[in-house]
């Protein structure tokens, strides 16, 4: 990754006065060490009238690999090698913004005491950088730099010089010029928007990184018409953190405009109130077993099969509602029966309520005839846990010999992890999910068991629907059809090929 930043000067203001803002002596090339790699900073032009800063980023694709933690089953199938061929080494991103203000952090503060004066007051400032990842081209590049004064050129570049009619990459040449930004500004604009552009974080977003873009984003965020795309992408999308940043902005925003301290305005509640004030959500875990719960009383089931039931917290809510009159637990796991038995206190259970209940231990990837005749199964966060080439035997074994006449199952939304704070990027939310699907996969799924084994199936959300990536879980509820139903489907197909035939014929 390259980056470099010049000016201009004259006698009496000399550019290598660049030198002093940046703490980096122009006649020396230095060196730094940084998570991912080695940072090189060097000056190839330094003279009175004109001087130039480079940045240089090395980055070691295979520390940036062993840094970052594992993508765990169910990625996409290219991800292993994704991670060690592509853009990173090249390319402008967190990486670079990372590296700018280690390597300059002094500068990005605005603190120079040999030139105090010059750190303080705008300069001719030119910035170019070779090959900058833009999603969203040339267009964007402009809205989010043009507003801060700059004069923006990004040409794109094109996929293949050779074959101009392949189009043009999401990468574009980028240069910046302006004569009215300090060069703190101009480092803080840089900060924030070389990852928006990219589009991509390349360490864990956490909490702080909400601080990191306030800090930096001082005097310019606030007011920019971009903002809302700028805080959402440099925060990965993560919705609490941008939803957190966007209300301290505002405050920030008013307290501007009437011209006090952003203490003075946000003063409704007393610092001393207490979590415990504070409505917490309910767990997604709740949410989806009131969804369950809400699917098979419309279904109007009575006997009902959790299959890979787990520890039991599923079993303990259907026992608390007398109209399941019978409930088997199912797992293969010895171990989770044993936990789910204590759950239930099985041992001292009343005899009516016990004949309530049974925990049998059982593979669902092979056909049991204890599993027959009930009015509805349960596979709560089950099929993501199976290798996908078993999948179709659990599939025959639920739907085709056990044929309860509802079933419903949930698994996670894999489109919906971009949302969640403590799941890094690219992992799966458990580490013995094999997959995790999109809602299309999970639909497409869905209706080809359907139709092969006789139902009809309909999909609900679970948890907060977002725009965006839809629901943190995903239900299918599978109704078997009615023998009637099935017939009179049949003879409309019937009728519809005689009358077909008969159109052809009279052709």
């Amino acid at each position: 990754m390259f980056l470099t930043i010049s000016t201009r000067g004259d006698a009496a203001h000399p550019a290598t006065d660049l030198g002093y803002l940046l703490h980096k002596h122009p006649d020396k090339a230095q060196t730094f060490s940084t998570s991912y790699g080695t940072a090189h900073v060097f000056y190839p032009q330094a003279d009175a009238e004109r001087c130039t800063a480079a940045l240089m980023l090395e980055v070691d694709a295979v520390a940036l690999v062993r840094r970052s933690k594992g993508r765990g089953r169910g990625g996409a199938p290219d991800a292993a090698l994704a991670q060690y061929v592509n853009d990173r080494p090249y390319a402008a991103s967190s990486l670079l913004a990372v590296a700018l203000s280690g390597v300059f952090s002094s500068a990005l503060r605005g603190v120079c005491k040999a030139r105090p004066e010059r750190a303080a007051a705008p300069l001719p400032l030119r910035v170019e950088v070779p090959a900058l990842p833009a999603r969203g081209g040339p267009d964007l590049v402009r809205k989010l730099f043009e507003p801060l004064g700059w004069t923006v050129t990004a040409e794109p570049v094109a996929l293949d010089a050779e074959f101009p009619e392949w189009g043009d990459s999401r990468y574009v040449r980028l240069a910046l010029e302006s004569e009215a930004l300090t060069l703190a500004e101009a480092l803080r604009h840089l900060y924030v928007l070389l990852p928006v552009l990219d589009d991509a974080k390349h360490y864990w977003v956490a909490s702080d990184e909400v601080d990191k873009l306030l800090r930096a984003g001082e005097g310019w965020l606030p007011t920019h018409p971009e903002q809302k795309l700028i805080t959402s992408r440099y925060l990965s999308r993560r919705w609490s953190l941008t939803r957190q940043a966007m209300e301290r902005l505002e405050l920030v925003r008013l307290a501007e405009a009437d011209d006090s301290e952003v203490e003075a305005i946000d003063n409704a509640v007393p610092e001393d109130t207490g979590a415990e004030d504070e409505e917490k959500p309910a767990p997604l875990a709740v949410l989806r077993r009131e969804a369950i719960l809400a699917a098979l009383r419309e279904a109007g089931a009575a006997r009902v099969l959790d299959l890979g039931c787990g520890q039991g917290q599923l079993v303990q809510e259907l026992l608390r509602d007398v109209r399941f009159t019978e409930i088997v637990g199912v797992d293969v796991s010895v171990r989770a029966l044993t936990v789910a038995s204590r759950r239930l206190k099985l041992d001292r259970m009343g005899e009516r309520q016990a004949a309530r209940v049974n925990l049998v231990q059982g593979s669902l990837a092979y056909t049991d005839k204890r599993l027959k005749g009930y009015d509805a199964a349960v596979l709560s966060e089950v099929i993501e846990h199976l290798d996908l080439p078993r999948l179709p035997a659990l599939e025959y074994a639920v739907f085709g010999h056990a044929r309860p006449r509802t079933v419903v199952v949930t698994t996670p939304n894999v489109e919906y992890n971009v949302r969640w704070e403590t799941l890094p990027a690219g992992h799966v939310r458990h580490g013995d999910h094999r997959f995790e699907w999109t809602r299309e996969e999970f639909r497409a799924w869905a209706a080809t068991v359907a139709g092969r084994h006789g139902y009809e199936v309909g999909f609900v959300p679970v948890g907060p629907d977002d725009p965006e990536v839809g629901p943190p879980t995903q239900m299918a509820v599978f109704h078997a059809r009615t023998e009637k139903a099935e017939k009179a489907e049949a003879n409309e197909k019937t009728e519809v090929n005689e009358n077909a035939e008969k159109e052809a014929k009279a052709a």
